[in-house]
């Protein structure tokens, strides 16, 4: 599967009560739309995401998502004139690109949790369309346009509506493309007229959309439910040289008189990050991944290794926060280079390089590295992770 999240980011949100449209509101510290986004970049079963925004609205989005640094989150697209002509915009933007499956999802909903979207790609293992709805417990009514109540509607089966809702990728394309000039609230509708069959999936209080101006501070105690601790990991590397002509430090090749000595490219740099990483989330060491007996490993690029430890901080729902890096040795010097380590490692971890610190110092001819034996690198991580109350 190779799956895209769609969020309709592009309406007024005119009865949210503020001339800001409420994706774009702040809500417990951020913006609706960070929240929502946030999720999706988290997860490693979705391979891009892709905001849906009015015409006009750039700045704001930009905004919005300017502390979510990640290859998977795509340019925005520009929406249409209903929320349907919006969700057609995007597939029509993705098109082409090989992508499966598809998850459309209101951005006014912040409060997605990944027990929802597991179920709802579980789902998606068997049948093309399903969809998050919690079931109707509240007596229904239905009533005139005096508000006199004309009869009790049974409430049996019935279902209310959430997103995201899920389908594969052409059938739910076909179906918009099939019904365009037929309005509907959601895709799950546009299915049923396509003949999709479309699985209801258990969804959560938590992810309630944001509507009325009261909803802010409902929808804002239900996020604080899950708070988020914060870990630190500490890794530390060392290798010997050996006769060479370049290293390779946190995936930048500088020209030396030696190269390192070691099992793969000998980065100790990007080695003793990788440890700190692991370090934070109680996952043991580099060695314990990637056992240096292992001959599939001579020679591998130490990304290899590093990406592993950021996936696996991805599928915590953790989110790396910091990442600070000291190299020590008398050469090669490390000040030219460290803008580009900085962004190499930004590359391969899908973070901005703000985030990243590196760092070099001496020995002051004290030890090994004094003597230019080797050299050491020391790394701390500091990762965010949810805990659920």
């Amino acid at each position: 599967m190779k799956t895209a999240a769609i969020i309709v980011a592009a309406g007024k949100g005119i009865r949210a009560g503020s001339p800001t449209p409420k994706q774009y509101q702040s809500i417990a510290g951020r913006p609706v739309l960070a929240w929502s986004v946030e999720r999706f970049l988290a997860r490693s079963d979705i391979d891009a995401v892709l905001c849906v925004i009015a015409d006009g609205a750039e700045a704001l989005y930009r905004t919005a998502v300017s502390d979510l640094k990640n290859k998977k989150l795509l340019p925005p697209c520009t929406g249409g004139a209903t929320r349907q002509a919006s969700v057609h915009n995007g597939l029509k933007a993705l098109a082409g690109q090989g992508f499966t499956h598809v998850l459309v999802h209101d951005a006014a909903r912040p409060g997605l949790d990944d027990d929802t979207l597991d179920r709802l790609t579980a789902a998606l293992e068997t049948q093309d369309g399903a969809l998050a709805a919690l079931p109707v417990n509240d007596t229904l009514k239905a009533g005139d346009e005096a508000d006199q109540i004309t009869k009790t509607v049974d409430r049996t089966g019935l279902w209310a509506a959430q997103t995201p809702q899920a389908f594969a990728f052409d059938r739910l394309l076909a179906a918009h493309k099939q019904f365009a000039n037929t309005e509907v609230t959601d895709d799950a509708a546009l299915a049923e007229l396509a003949g999709i069959e479309v699985r209801l999936v258990p969804g959560t209080v938590r992810n309630m959309k944001i509507t009325r101006p009261e909803d802010f501070a409902i929808v804002e105690r239900l996020l604080m439910e899950t708070t988020y601790e914060f870990r630190t990991g500490h890794g530390y590397d060392v290798h010997a040289f050996e006769p060479g002509d370049h290293v390779i430090l946190c995936g930048v090749k500088i020209p030396h008189t030696a190269k390192l000595k070691g099992h793969s490219d000998a980065d100790a740099g990007m080695h003793a990050l990788t440890d700190a990483l692991f370090g934070a989330i109680g996952l043991g060491d580099i060695g314990d991944h990637f056992p240096p007996s292992d001959p599939q490993w001579k020679g591998a690029a130490s990304e290899v290794f590093l990406k592993k430890a950021v996936s696996e901080v991805i599928a915590r729902g953790g989110t790396i926060t910091h990442c600070d890096i000291t190299l020590i040795c008398e050469n090669p010097k490390i000040g030219p280079h460290r803008n580009a380590m900085r962004n190499a490692l930004a590359e391969i971890m899908n973070v901005a390089p703000d985030r990243i610190s590196v760092k070099a110092t001496t020995t002051e001819k004290l030890g090994f590295t004094g003597r230019e034996e080797g050299l050491a690198a020391m790394a701390t991580a500091t990762v965010r992770l949810p805990e659920t109350l």
